[in-house]
């Protein structure tokens, strides 16, 4: 999705905003942890500062990519009505696989899933509104049909540029890039979903995924299709 919006020659991206302060505030072990923190801005309140001003580079659109459990508590959620929030949602098998190349043994607060609905939750308290809720797989499978209804959700003219976009990595692109974009890099649209059934979950992480499970299905009911 940041690849699809960054191609927009209206937008401008930003790649998981958060990430540093995320890092030094849990201590977790991540790939390039020191440097994203040493390269990265740790100050949330500096973050918020940064989303909620002026659309940087005389852009249009500033398409914000979030990791819901960056978000952590003491960030607080007030900020968050100051932007247009929507939320992708993905298959938790899906999620916990791919967390297992990097993450042997990833938490229920990694994988983000009971976050995003008290986020979506919240937001939709705040606003009296649904926001947007879209699928990973149904992008995957209709991009033209699912990016169209997103953007006439949130009041901007759909562009076919957001279907295709030269491979490689981007200057907007965090700098754990190197350790996490390697299919991102070599993309240049939507790849169909794979046919194959997703992996089986192991049975240690079994609680983990039937809670992300619940979760995720609480969304998706509201999935734009």
């Amino acid at each position: 999705m940041m690849r699809s919006w960054g191609n927009r020659s209206d937008t401008i991206v930003c790649d998981e905003p958060f990430y540093a302060h995320y890092l030094h505030g849990t201590g977790r072990e991540h790939p390039g942890a020191a440097e994203v923190i040493a390269s990265g801005e740790t100050d949330f309140r500096k973050v918020i500062e940064l989303l909620t001003g002026d659309v940087p580079n005389g852009k249009n659109i500033f398409y914000q990519k979030q990791m819901t459990h960056h978000l952590l508590p003491n960030i607080g959620r007030e900020w968050l009505e100051e932007v247009t929030n929507c939320f992708l949602i993905r298959d938790p098998r899906e999620v916990i696989a791919s967390y297992l190349k990097k993450n042997n043994d990833p938490t229920l607060e990694d994988v983000g899933f009971v976050q995003q609905t008290e986020i979506f939750d919240w937001v939709r308290t705040r606003t009296g509104a649904n926001p947007p809720v879209i699928d990973a797989r149904d992008v995957l499978e209709n991009p033209g049909r699912i990016l169209k209804l997103l953007c006439a959700k949130v009041g901007v003219e759909f562009s076919d540029a957001m279907l295709f976009w030269p491979p490689g990595l981007r200057e907007t692109d965090g700098i754990w890039a190197k350790h996490w974009y390697g299919e991102v890099s070599t993309s240049t649209t939507f790849r169909q979903p794979s046919t194959r059934e997703p992996e089986l979950v192991p049975e240690r992480l079994r609680g983990v995924y039937e809670v992300s499970l619940e979760a995720y299905q609480s969304l998706h009911q509201y999935r734009l299709y």
